[in-house]
């Protein structure tokens, strides 16, 4: 007994040794590369009180009641009783966060991948002007004014004014009010918008692919792009399939400018309404931001919740 306890103090010893050589070489680091700490120290900051701070204190701000004046009271879990039983607008912006999700996340995803994957086979000219192209919409400023001018309700709007030339329809289709049309309308917008950081993701990551794997798979008898792109390309990129998930994902579960800037807020019989909708409805125009942290709290987890499960699927890619 003597000896097993010498044994496990000694073994508990080499595992503090080693956590002390770690934190050492950590600090030694960081000392080493002060500079670059440095400059990356003004987005940290901004990052940690304007992101990450606000999101640890969504939790306990949920289950108080909070209106931006008077202190928070607690109220427990009323918030959340309120959300999933008495609340029936948050019903529909499940329903609508999830037809988002589900449509334009895994759509979105494949588009970037197809779009970056084309755009790879061209000249380095073309790759350029075609990535820019693609990529422009994403960090632009107010660009929905063009689809307003175009799905606008008037005889005026483009599309109207097209229909009606053609002699398709005899009267302005109200695109932007009429709930027949808000969602997909909305849809095809998000999905125009997606080609964000996901799709520089692939862009680069098939760039970085070693060209001698390509010349080593021919001489194994892979014979055409496909097969390149399923046994070389795809096991390749697995950190950057994992980034552009995440991003695609985040994008689609916080679907919410898009509606409200095209559709307005609330939109006609919330048909465009999302879980994100909601969540700026209380938190931005009725100051209950106890009850809006529930609703982001609730985002929060189901966001989570599909990471786990797209870390899971592309394990096999990231498992290197």
């Amino acid at each position: 007994m003597a000896l097993s306890a010498k044994k496990a103090k000694a073994e508990a010893g080499t595992v503090l040794h080693i956590e002390d050589s770690k934190f050492r070489y950590t600090l030694r680091e960081m000392g080493r590369n002060k500079g670059a700490y440095m400059m990356m120290a003004p987005f940290m900051i901004l990052f940690l009180i304007f992101t990450l701070l606000p999101v640890l204190l969504s939790l306990p701000i949920g289950f108080t009641n909070f209106n931006m004046v008077q202190f928070p009271k607690w109220v427990g879990l009323s918030n959340f009783y309120r959300l999933f039983l008495e609340d029936d607008v948050f019903l529909i912006a499940i329903k609508n966060t999830l037809i988002f999700a589900f449509l334009t996340g895994p759509l979105s995803y494949f588009l970037c991948f197809i779009l970056a994957w084309l755009i790879n086979q061209m000249g380095a000219v073309l790759k350029t002007i075609f990535t820019f192209i693609f990529y422009a919409p994403s960090f632009a400023g107010n660009i929905y004014f063009i689809w307003q001018l175009m799905f606008s309700g008037d005889a005026n709007g483009y599309i109207n004014a097209t229909l009606m030339d053609l002699g398709i329809i005899s009267a302005p289709i109200q695109w932007l009010t009429d709930a027949n049309y808000m969602l997909p309308i909305v849809i095809i917008v998000q999905l125009w918008l997606s080609l964000g950081a996901g799709f520089l993701s692939f862009i680069a990551g098939l760039q970085s692919v070693d060209k001698s794997m390509y010349e080593a798979g021919a001489v194994e008898g892979i014979k055409n792009r496909w097969q390149e792109l399923l046994h070389i390309t795809l096991p390749s990129m697995g950190p950057q399939l994992l980034f552009a998930a995440v991003m695609q994902i985040t994008s689609s579960f916080t679907v919410g400018t898009v509606a409200q800037a095209l559709t307005g807020l609330p939109s006609t019989d919330y048909a465009t309404h999302t879980i994100m909708s909601h969540a700026m409805d209380y938190g931005s125009l009725r100051y209950e931001m106890g009850y809006a942290s529930a609703i982001c709290f609730v985002l929060f987890i189901a966001m989570l919740l599909m990471n786990q499960l797209i870390n899971r699927i592309l394990r096999k890619y990231t498992s290197d």
